[in-house]
């Protein structure tokens, strides 16, 4: 479980009212390749309220069809309620991506 707390710990930086993509994740943790992991992770994740899950969307801005506390919608109603724009399924990625 190295792996996931790397990936909690990690999106414990990203502050509200930004999103950061799987590969982000995975670059920032030291496993440039392991994405698909990171996705694995979150849908494992046991910390729903203090690891920020719903803030991590594709390399295009999609959410999550299978976001595991509730499908793309729950995601797009948790983005919103930080401030983040998410219509359709998508978020913008040059307005919202976390650069930090």
């Amino acid at each position: 479980m190295k792996f996931d707390e790397s990936v909690y710990e990690y999106l414990k930086t990203v502050p509200r009212g930004a999103v950061v993509t799987y590969g982000m994740v995975a670059r920032a943790i030291g496993r440039p390749r392991a994405a698909r992991q990171v996705g694995n992770a979150l849908h494992r994740n046991p910390y729903p309220v203090v690891v920020p899950c719903h803030r991590v969307v594709n390399r295009e801005g999609r959410l999550a069809p299978a976001f595991a506390f509730g499908g793309w919608e729950a995601q797009a109603a948790l983005l919103r309620a930080e401030g983040v724009e998410a219509a359709d399924g998508y978020v913008d990625l040059e307005k919202y991506l976390f650069r930090g």
